[in-house]
């Protein structure tokens, strides 16, 4: 038997540890793992020595090609491939029309297809989220049909003008758990949000400063309790997106009595920067939630490292330093471009800052984030699932700049840290999409994976 290739001399890396091994690759998938003398001969081999051998980045929590982003599919695709994530999730819109804009009209059904439309350029894998946006109950019969199309998880927000009341969450909630699809969490409370903000423009706090005291922790934990003890009534599968601080954390760990219904991530942000960045960086750090404190920062490496928080992702959004700067803090827009450096800055803040371990990475990088949204050949390293794989050196530096982005964001939040560890090559389905730096992959290599009703087990 022969197969088209071989990854050898490498420490390979799972959730549960490492080990020097070999993995062979054939028709897409990863067919053998062992010693190399054991393995199929091989038309390419690919010598790995010094370097790490991890699963492909799951990312379930990007924006692209839509009215948040000015990402397309091809751009963040790109960024993607070089920093080392080889599926990720984006939204597709109730209430959105890609070209048009708002249109009350558009269902979640014609939002999962606008976006497929959108996304024929794509270098790696991606699914979708569909995002309820009105309370428009007669969605609710849409819900068996997302299960058909393969997206298995349903967002919602309690903030901004398609913010739903909890009563109307409730009837989403209880009709979602029927299906067993995952709820995400968009989770701040809009109404102390907005009083805030309204005293401190009167105040004439225009500064950008200010911006994170309109938006302060405990109104992201007082709308994640809400939410998740909702979701506990009903019954259904609570995730709560881009977890800020230790007050949210602390909230959603109390509810997680027996480990399964409720789950959360944080962001790559919000373990490697504090709120001292609006001071320095002004309008570029504009996310909501907003950067917190250094002890927040510590208190979500902790959650994450207990397992109360289960996932580390980006919240990928692409904007312009232009536009981001020309607007005042409470109009927008918000978010940062994240999914070329997540990985490294985050191993660097967890593995060669903290003392965590390369396992902890793959963990919440990449096996969680595939477990919990239904994506069983992904985030791992076991023949017969996807060969989505990087390489990873761990000891190679490198100054961060934006200059070198592939997404159309031109600024990066971590602009010139240094960084130890380096994306080398990155593989989806067996096929190189990046390679030192530069993307090689062909755009519309990248599938779209229908997605399983994830079976949550503590």
């Amino acid at each position: 038997m022969t197969v088209e290739t071989v990854i050898a001399n490498g420490t390979l890396v799972t959730e549960h540890g490492t080990r020097e091994g070999a993995l062979a690759i054939d028709e897409g998938r990863i067919v053998a793992v062992g010693k190399r003398d054991r393995l199929p001969v091989a038309d390419t081999v690919v010598d790995a020595t010094g370097q790490l051998v991890m699963p492909g980045v799951v990312d379930p929590h990007v924006h692209v090609g839509d009215h948040v982003s000015l990402d397309t599919y091809e751009t963040a695709s790109k960024a993607a491939a070089l920093g080392g994530v080889t599926t990720f999730i984006d939204f597709a819109w109730q209430g959105f029309d890609g070209d048009a804009g708002p249109d009350p009209e558009v269902s979640l059904l014609e939002g999962i297809a606008d976006k497929r439309s959108r996304a024929a350029a794509s270098v790696v894998d991606f699914g979708l989220h569909a995002g309820l946006l009105r309370e428009d109950p007669a969605a609710f019969d849409s819900f068996p049909d997302l299960v058909e199309a393969g997206v298995t998880s349903v967002k919602m927000y309690t903030a901004y003008e398609f913010g739903l009341s909890h009563g109307f969450i409730r009837r989403a909630l209880d009709r979602l758990a029927d299906h067993g699809i995952v709820a995400l969490f968009h989770t701040e409370d809009d109404s102390i949000c907005e009083a805030l903000t309204e005293e401190l423009r009167a105040a004439g706090r225009t500064d950008e400063r200010w911006y994170p005291r309109s938006r302060p922790d405990y109104t992201e934990a007082i709308a994640a309790n809400a939410a998740a003890r909702i979701a506990r009534e009903v019954g259904a599968k609570y995730y709560g997106v881009h977890t800020s601080c230790e007050e949210a954390a602390d909230v959603l760990a109390a509810h997680r009595d027996d480990g399964t219904r409720i789950r959360a991530e944080t962001c790559t942000h919000y373990t490697a920067l504090t709120d001292e960045r609006y001071e320095s960086d002004g309008a570029l750090p504009r996310i909501a939630p907003p950067l917190r404190t250094a002890a927040d920062r510590d208190a979500l490496f902790e959650h994450l490292r207990r397992g109360s928080l289960q996932v580390v992702s980006t919240d990928h959004v692409a904007q312009s330093a232009a536009t981001k700067t020309a607007s005042n803090w409470w109009e927008g827009p918000y978010g940062a471009n994240g999914l070329q450096r997540s990985l490294q800055v985050f191993q660097d803040e967890a593995v060669a800052e903290r003392g965590l371990s390369y396992p902890f990475v793959v963990r919440v990088m990449c096996a969680n984030p595939a477990r919990t949204f239904g994506l069983p050949n992904k985030g791992t390293l076991d023949p017969g699932t996807d060969a989505d794989i990087v390489l990873f050196d761990p000891t190679a530096s490198d100054e961060i700049t934006a200059g070198e982005n592939a997404s159309v964001a031109d600024y990066s939040l971590y602009e010139g840290r240094q960084v130890t560890g380096r994306v080398t090559k990155t593989f989806v389905r067996g096929e190189l999409v990046a390679d030192d730096g530069a993307v090689v992959g062909t755009p519309g290599h990248g599938r779209f994976v229908e997605r399983t009703v994830p079976e949550w087990t503590a």
